[in-house]
């Protein structure tokens, strides 16, 4: 069984490398180096206790915004208010399954893959070892405006279990007594921060939940909601999120494109580390080291800047932490310009980007632009395991020789990357 396993994983890394001279010679593109890795497991959003996850997909000036609820606590006290750039009817608004988020969580998310070195007396392919990283119905039970508060209800009705309005405001002030007023719960402090989008004669999307309507729909969770509009400014308002902030906040934002790589442009964005040999325990315990080593880069980085944590065509993945997305699933995420039949062969890249803010770090919404870059990332962990089989040639010392040093290089590796004690990961490596 043991011989039969090393010729599997034998012809298997020359089948991927084969697939990689394939794709070079038959390619009419630049080819992209493959990372043919064994997927093992996946840092999604469930390692935080509380992450916000929004899908932004974006073509020629249309955006549909679907944010996920994380709401904790008894509906009747939920209110959601979304600065947009431009008035809302109730075509443009629908509920999305929470199914659509979790897909593209565990599409993305880092991994950890595995490699197995070959037996050191055999003839091997150059493309053999692990490669760096890649390139290449309305609703009645709302109080009116008051023209005295500076405030115009431009539309209300009701999608799925939520009760929406349409706010103009003409004064921040005017518009946190007209919420308080009409039963929305809004933290203290939000005047502040509505006012610059006041300024910006931005609309308000405001929304809460319509009892009746959320009992009879059987959901036991609050469904994301969806927004289609059109506007030149390609943003995502996070600001007033802040207001009830009491510690660090982690959002996810899923950036589908039909150009390339989606980029914040007003914040630097760089790319989680990648690409690294860790030790083999780390496979017991990937969700603690990946959330230390971010909270790492995230410090050394000043607590300023957007982590990129994905960058692929949705077309495929390499190695895969769960299957793309079909055309049907692409379109539940707001990819209105999916063609069924060139499903294939269309360009429909997501950039995952990963950014933890305060207030203070992050005074400024995101903006964003689309980019024709077409260059594959992702948050990528190696563990690779030593070979273990019998051998006879002189190969096979200089092997076994050499592999101290690389179990100290992956130690040290673990310990800048986490800031985990130097010792207590020898010691954990035994």
């Amino acid at each position: 069984m043991k011989n039969f396993s090393q010729y599997l994983l034998k012809y298997l890394r020359l089948l991927c490398s084969l697939m990689l001279v394939s794709i070079f010679v038959f390619s009419s593109t630049p080819a992209a180096w493959a990372f043919c890795g064994f997927y093992v497991a996946k840092a999604d959003t469930h390692l935080y206790n509380k992450a916000s996850q929004v899908i932004l997909a974006r073509n020629h000036g249309q955006t549909v915004l679907t944010m996920a609820n994380d709401f904790q606590g008894d509906v009747k006290n939920f209110a959601l208010v979304v600065p947009v750039p431009t008035s809302i009817t109730k075509d443009q608004v629908k509920v999305a399954s929470p199914k659509i988020v979790e897909r593209l969580d565990a599409f993305s998310a880092p991994r950890l893959v595995e490699y197995f070195d070959s037996d050191p007396c055999a003839p091997f392919l150059e493309d053999e070892a692990p490669m760096a990283g890649a390139r290449g119905g309305e609703s009645r039970d709302m109080p009116k405006s008051s023209n005295t508060l500076g405030i115009t209800v431009e539309a209300k009705f009701n999608v799925g279990e939520y009760d929406i309005v349409i706010l103009s405001a003409k004064e921040s002030g005017g518009l946190e007594t007209w919420l308080n007023l009409n039963g929305y719960k809004i933290p203290v402090g939000a005047k502040q921060l509505l006012q610059p989008y006041i300024r910006s004669s931005m609309k308000f999307f405001v929304a809460k939940v319509n009892l009746h309507k959320f009992h009879d729909s059987g959901e036991e969770f609050l469904r994301p909601l969806q927004i289609s509009y059109e506007s030149g400014r390609f943003m995502l308002p996070i600001r007033l999120g802040m207001v009830n902030a009491k510690t660090e906040q982690d959002l996810i934002i899923y950036l589908l494109s039909s150009q390339g790589q989606a980029e914040i442009t007003n914040y630097r964005t760089v790319k989680v580390p990648s690409n690294v040999n860790i030790p083999m325990f780390v496979k017991q315990e990937f969700g603690h080291f990946y959330k230390s080593m971010f909270q790492t880069a995230y410090t050394r980085e000043d607590k300023k800047v957007a982590f990129l944590e994905y960058a692929w065509n949705m077309n495929s993945c390499d190695p895969c932490s769960a299957q793309p997305l079909n055309p049907q699933e692409l379109k539940d995420a707001g990819v209105f310009w999916v063609d069924d039949a060139n499903y294939g062969t269309q360009n429909n890249f997501l950039t995952r980007l990963h950014v933890r803010y305060t207030r203070n770090e992050f005074p400024e919404d995101l903006m964003f632009q689309e980019t024709s870059h077409q260059e594959f990332f992702q948050g990528r962990y190696i563990l690779q395991h030593p070979f273990t089989g019998e051998s006879h040639c002189p190969a096979i010392r200089e092997y076994e020789q050499s592999l101290p040093q690389r179990f100290e290089q992956e130690a040290q590796t673990l310990a800048q990357l986490t800031n985990w004690p130097i010792e207590g990961i020898r010691h954990q490596m035994k």
